[in-house]
This record gives structure tokens, sequence and C-alpha cells, in this order.
């Protein structure tokens, strides 16, 4: 059974930084972060294949956000840095066969980021 679990959410103070971890069970070539803030739809934040040579980033976390991939340990990180308000969400890790913006095969449950202004 696929199992993806993420953690590192939590409350900063904007301008702060945090690291998300996703802890998958098996290995998938592309990894992805999304996230949903209240009474929005779901978005895509970043994307990595494979080792790390192909990466994807939404447009509003260029330059702030890092995804990385440990897949030794079968783990990815969102390192996220100059936290604004408006990146409050949950966030969800996803994992797959293909590197997408949208669509993948495996969901996490979740982890809540509050950026408080």
């Amino acid at each position: 059974q696929v199992r993806l679990v993420e953690s590192g959410g939590g409350l900063v103070q904007a301008g702060g930084s945090l690291r998300l971890s996703c802890a998958a069970s098996g290995r998938y070539y592309a990894m992805g972060w999304f996230r949903q803030a209240p009474g929005k739809e779901r978005e895509f934040v970043a994307a990595m294949g494979g080792s790390g040579s192909r990466t994807s980033y939404a447009d509003p976390v260029k330059g702030r956000f890092t995804i990385s991939r440990d897949n030794a340990k079968n783990m990815m990180y969102l390192q996220m840095n100059s936290l604004k308000p408006e990146d409050t969400a949950v966030y969800y890790c996803a994992a797959g066969g293909i590197l997408s913006r949208s669509s993948y095969d495996y969901w996490g449950q979740g982890t809540q980021v509050t950026v408080s202004s």
C-alpha cells in the first residue's frame, strides 16, 4: 500500500522559514508539493523528477521555496523561506510516474502551514 506522510508544518511569522518533509513508502519518479488554502482550490507548488535533474516551481514560490529529494531514504523536502501570509495552506505531498503540475497517482494527508503577519 502506497503511503505518503507529510511533516514539518506549523505556525511561523512572516519572513520566517519552515522545512516540510514527505516520507514515502516507495520510490517514485516524480514527486511534488501542492497546497490548498481555505476556500480555494488546490494549487501546484513544486515538483521534482528522478534524481533531481528536473524541477518545476509555481511562480508565486520561485526564489523562496526549494524542493529536494533523498532517494536513498524515499524522502522529499520543501524548504520554504521568506514566508508570506498568503502561503498559509494545507500542504500536500504527491507522487507518481510522470512529472506534472496537476496529476499524481498518490497523495498524502497534508500538513498545515500558517504564516502570521
